[in-house]
């Protein structure tokens, strides 16, 4: 029985490859990728029945492509309006513009509480009249529960921007933003934000041996409060940029706050800690994200994770949100039996999903009602996001709105292209050579974009 089983699936396989377009199996053959370790499914937006189907039933890992179906499920469980809110509260009296007691942030998971944002805020908290703290400023991150996150528990790389955690007290990405600048042998750094007592040692030369686009040569690490940056950059290829994180988030969080809050002509007395906010306090202001139609362009244009775990957490069903809740309400949402979902954004070696579900999350999204937000916050071939540079200045581009998704081992891409149908496109590759797929799902691409 097994024996016949294998054979229908062999044949099975086959017969759907068979309608693979020659373009897309020579550079996939080019590439040394098996058809096995490919997923495919191309359909038109308004049929269900597929126009390619390869191995489409099978778990795959999608990568960033993951990213589609958490935007999604933010869309329909919460609603393109929803607001993220982070309060502020004071713990004592506030006499003559002096605050005898603690200031209170209380988070609600705000993905884009950017610095920005947050200098306006503290801005308006001087207009309604606090101009001192004689207290501490108090952290309430209780809104999602505590996860003991390891940020090097991915790729060992505990400092990149991509790997920080959620935290119901997010402030600026907990990321600092590095700007390199060759001057010479010499290298000049611009650190942003500004870190109240903490200090850039910066020990990045020039070199005339590194290649552009390679590898990056230096390192930042933590020492004391000491941001140390050290390595080298090359030469003749410019400024470089970097995002990277290195401090806990109440220590950042403060760091940021106190050099704002002095910036401001504010002042303070004590000192950061983390705490409950205190029962029956009448909220002083409220700081509202921006909608999570916008918030979801970030994290699908520009590949967010972050901001996609926090979306992540909160779609958690508990009211202390957790990933397990998380994982519960969004499996029961979509119903799809093979579904592993980590954290939302797709950086996971664990995660799963078959194309075919994808596709069906991309069709389903085509009816909603949020089609419109949805669609946009993919990014335009050849235009702009993670596929900027396809296809750049050549008739298809601005026709298709696609999410990539790339690891090691994993190359994916989804979405829609707008040829003479309205295409429903995943094609997602798990292999050791996937790093070499791009041609092949760009030979894709080109053809339905042809078709006719």
């Amino acid at each position: 029985m097994k024996i016949i089983l294998f054979i229908l699936l062999a044949f099975t396989m086959q017969t759907e490859a068979a309608s693979l377009p020659d373009s897309v199996r020579v550079e996939l053959r080019k590439a040394n990728i098996p058809l096995n370790s490919v997923a495919i499914e191309v359909r038109r937006a308004d049929n269900l029945k597929p126009l390619i189907r390869l191995n489409a039933d099978m778990p795959m890992n999608p990568a960033s492509t993951m990213k589609l179906l958490t935007t999604f499920a933010g869309l329909e469980m919460l609603g393109p309006s929803y607001r993220w809110k982070t309060e502020a509260y004071l713990d004592g009296r506030l006499e003559h513009g002096v605050l005898k007691g603690n200031l209170v942030f209380k988070g609600y998971g705000d993905p884009k509480l950017t610095l920005e944002a947050f200098w306006l805020w503290l801005r308006e908290l001087r207009q309604r009249g606090l101009k001192e703290i004689q207290g501490d400023i108090v952290l309430d991150d209780s809104f999602f529960a505590d996860q003991h996150y390891d940020p090097g528990a991915f790729d060992n790389r505990p400092d990149r921007a991509y790997n920080v955690g959620p935290d119901a007290l997010l402030l600026n990405f907990n990321a600092l933003h590095l700007q390199l600048i060759p001057d010479g042998k010499d290298t000049t750094a611009l650190l942003e934000p500004e870190l109240y007592g903490y200090h850039l040692v910066n020990r990045v030369t020039t070199s005339s041996s590194l290649a552009c686009g390679g590898e990056d040569a230096y390192r930042s690490r933590l020492e004391g409060r000491d941001i140390v940056i050290e390595g080298s950059i090359p030469q003749d290829c410019g400024e470089q940029q970097d995002y990277f994180s290195l401090l806990q988030p109440k220590d950042y969080f403060f760091a940021v706050f106190r050099s704002l809050w002095q910036e401001l002509g504010g002042k303070i007395t004590g000192d950061v800690r983390m705490g409950a906010t205190p029962p029956n306090l009448a909220v002083f202001s409220t700081h509202y994200s921006p909608p999570l139609s916008e918030v979801i362009r970030d994290i699908n244009k520009f590949s967010n994770n972050t901001m996609a775990k926090q979306l992540f957490l909160t779609l958690a069903s508990s009211d202390q949100k957790n990933p397990d809740s998380s994982v519960q309400a969004i499996s029961q949402w979509f119903g799809f039996p093979e579904l592993e979902i980590e954290n939302g954004a797709g950086l996971s070696r664990g995660a799963r999903i078959s194309a075919k579900h994808l596709a069906d999350i991309l069709a389903r999204a085509e009816e909603s009602p949020y089609s419109a937000e949805f669609e946009a916050s993919l990014p335009i071939l050849g235009m702009d996001g993670t596929v900027r540079k396809r296809f750049k200045g050549q008739a298809i581009a601005g026709h298709a709105h696609l999410k990539t998704g790339t690891l090691d081992d994993v190359k994916s891409i989804a979405g829609y292209v707008h040829g003479a149908h309205n295409w429903v496109l995943v094609f997602i590759i798990n292999h050791p050579n996937a790093k070499y797929g791009k041609e092949a799902q760009d030979a894709l691409i080109s053809w339905l974009y042809d078709r006719r």
